[in-house]
């Protein structure tokens, strides 16, 4: 069987291993996003999960494969490999350079989408349902204050005891059929805190994007050299033959022991 490099071999087989446990946590974060974000109907929630799984599980799946190419030296199998870090990594880029160029306008059109929804006592029972769910799941009121439900300030800006104590909480007076009603409601409004996690869910994957897309080229370049010493140490050796005419026939047994005499 030809020989590859001991060291070259364990470089790409603990590379391919660090490139499975990157599948992984593309699964496990794809998990804790359908977790965290059961019971609403975010746009694109279901595409995203989607996207995330298929993605862990085709790394997850090359990874081994490259690990099994290297470790039993398998031309075919590192071939393939090769053919897929070459996409990969096109791909790869072809995500994050977009999201990364993208990233910096996300606020501004977050703000201008939500405004349209304002104020929230009278926008759709769908978005009324999504933004109760929030503000019950980030201790939060209102979009960008609790004004934004004028009268109707419903139950899940209302704070708990324990909120009260932990100093998340302010008392709003306003009148309501001539009667004057205080509630105690959360200071922290909802915005900032649904654009922190969108943006680091953007950073997330902007990273993932481009750590994938470094590992293909680091994969792409270790595939390349195993298979190149594959190749030429399966090359038979080539051996150069003199031919019989210009070799000189040995001396005979006589003439070594009777030289002639001149």
């Amino acid at each position: 069987m030809a020989q590859v490099n001991r060291c070259l071999k364990l470089t790409f087989i603990l590379s391919n291993l660090f490139f499975a446990i990157v599948g992984v946590v593309i699964i496990s974060l794809a998990l804790l996003m359908q977790v965290f974000t059961r019971g609403t109907d975010v746009e694109g929630r279901s595409t995203a999960l989607i996207l995330m799984y298929v993605v862990g599980t085709i790394t997850m799946l090359i990874a081994a494969l490259g690990a099994y190419g290297a470790h039993s030296q398998s031309r075919a199998a590192l071939i393939v490999f090769l053919v897929c870090m070459v996409i990969g990594s096109l791909l790869m880029l072809r995500v994050g350079i977009p999201f990364a160029a993208f990233r910096p306008e996300v606020e501004s059109m977050m703000e201008d989408k939500f405004r349209q929804m304002l104020p929230l006592d009278a926008t759709s029972e769908q978005n009324q349902h999504i933004t109760n769910n929030l503000q019950e799941i980030l201790q939060c009121c209102g979009l960008f204050s609790y004004d934004d439900w004028r009268m109707s300030i419903p139950d899940s800006c209302l704070c708990d005891g324990v909120a009260q104590l932990e100093g998340k909480c302010q008392t709003v007076r306003y009148d309501l059929l001539m009667l004057q009603v205080k509630k105690s409601v959360y200071i922290q409004p909802c915005f900032p805190l649904i654009t922190h996690y969108v943006l680091l869910g953007l950073d997330v994957i902007i990273g993932v994007a481009f750590v994938l897309a470094i590992l293909a080229l680091l994969g792409l370049t270790l595939s390349s050299i195993i298979i190149h010493q594959l190749r030429e140490t399966s090359r038979p050796t080539l051996m150069m033959v003199v031919p019989s005419i210009f070799k000189s026939a040995p001396p005979k047994y006589q003439e070594l022991h009777n030289p002639p005499m001149y």
